[in-house]
């Protein structure tokens, strides 16, 4: 695998590297001793899948507050999304930036998304389907999350929002009525 750093702290593209024969290829996605040498948390709680079924349908922005925040490893296995992440750690020199990358079924990218990060995407195809790999399981009174549209992130989504869950348009601005990293860090 090969790690790319992204423009925001702590967060990397992970990028297969095939191995190819005449029947296509081999790749890993997942090594738990890969993930610890470059000092990222290695540890796996929870595997969850979604599929949605509209283009342009959008989830998020998601998290989960302390003490039960979590680590998130993304990738698109069917289809295309626009995945964005929010860095929420009020101590980290990449505070409140987004970032967003195109994951998409042809290039098999994942994303690692530390602690501290809310998380969202826009289908880009109809029928995408999404995997997840979580350092914690999920927490119904931990969940939070901002609306998409938050001008506290000025997110430039790729294209006009097609279905978003009741849930997720309720969100509130940022800053909630909580803090994200009580400690200041994840």
């Amino acid at each position: 695998m090969i790690f790319l750093p992204t423009q925001l702290d702590g967060a990397w593209l992970v990028r297969p590297e095939p191995k190819r024969d005449s029947r296509g290829f081999f790749a890993r996605t997942w090594c738990r001793e890969e993930y610890a040498a470059m000092n990222l948390d290695s540890h796996v709680e929870q595997q969850s899948l979604s599929h949605t079924s509209a283009c342009g349908a959008l989830r998020g922005l998601h998290f989960q507050r302390e003490p039960d925040s979590e680590t998130k490893i993304v990738r698109c296995i069917r289809g295309a999304i626009f995945d964005v992440i929010v860095d929420l750690r009020p101590l980290s020199p990449t505070y409140l930036k987004w970032a967003a990358f195109e994951l998409t079924a042809e290039n098999r990218d994942s994303l690692y998304i530390p602690k501290g990060f809310a998380h969202g995407y826009q289908t880009l195809a109809a029928d995408c389907e999404v995997a997840y790999q979580m350092s914690e399981p999920y927490v119904p009174r931990a969940a939070a999350g901002f609306r998409h549209d938050d001008p506290a992130f000025g997110i430039d989504w790729p294209l006009p929002v097609s279905d978003i869950s009741d849930r997720d348009r309720r969100w509130p601005d940022f800053p909630g009525p909580f803090r994200v990293c009580s400690r200041g860090h994840p």
